[in-house]
């Protein structure tokens, strides 16, 4: 098994609000699916908390050693942040382009690490357009957000 496929989600209702991730991961033909939420958080909290996770499964799985990872994502936030904004972030200490302070920070920082310890490509796709296993991310999503309403 060379490539490994990844789709994620995070949303909440309201924002912030009750919030949920979701990721699917396929490898080797089999097609792994995970979620959680939280009560009260945010959009680009939950997004982030979905790369983390679909991450994390990759790295804690043996099997998946060495092998190249497609990340799948709708949220532009997310793709920018890690293959782009991050650079910049972290050169400034943690400051936004306006010297602000940078939100999320913590997962930033757990994210970037995950990133840099793996061979990860980074992938928008359009979200609710009809891509199979992004829609079951948005429906596994929203399947864990309900827990919290």
């Amino acid at each position: 098994m060379d490539e490994i496929t990844v789709y994620t989600d995070g949303g909440c209702h309201g924002n912030p609000g009750p919030g949920g991730w979701a990721i699917v991961v396929i490898a080797g033909g089999i097609v792994k699916q995970l979620s959680g939420g939280e009560k009260m958080t945010t959009n680009n909290r939950m997004e982030l908390m979905a790369a983390i996770n679909a991450l994390t499964v990759v790295r804690n799985t043996p099997d998946f050693s060495g092998c190249h990872i497609t990340v799948n994502i709708d949220s532009q936030y997310v793709r920018n942040g890690i293959t782009s904004w991050i650079k910049s972030w972290k050169a400034k200490g943690w400051k936004t382009a306006d010297k602000k302070p940078v939100k999320n920070q913590d997962l930033w920082t757990t994210l970037d690490a995950l990133n840099s310890s793996l061979n990860v490509t980074w992938n928008w796709v359009k979200g609710h357009a009809g891509i199979e296993y992004n829609e079951l991310c948005d429906q596994l999503c929203q399947a864990e957000i309900a827990k919290f309403e």
